[in-house]
């Protein structure tokens, strides 16, 4: 079996996507100290997104790669 360099983009971008809800939604909205709201604010967000963005690069390059059959030319019936 052939792994495709789709497949570990898509893995890769999903554990982005995860890890950034788990920073966002893991540090309490009511947080005093601005450094941990920032960090919350800033690295969730900007991992989050960037998993959303990897994944679907990992979905395309594994659809542009796939090897599709031949075309027929012979038409006969």
């Amino acid at each position: 079996m052939n792994m495709k360099t789709g497949f570990p983009i898509i893995i890769i971008g999903i554990s982005m996507f995860v890890i950034g809800l788990v920073v966002f939604y893991s540090i309490e909205p009511g947080q005093e100290d601005p450094t941990m709201r920032h960090f919350k604010n800033i690295a969730g967000t900007f991992v989050g997104f960037m998993g959303m963005g990897v994944t679907l690069a990992g979905i395309l390059l594994y659809l542009l790669s796939r090897n599709e059959p031949p075309i027929k030319e012979n038409y006969d019936v």
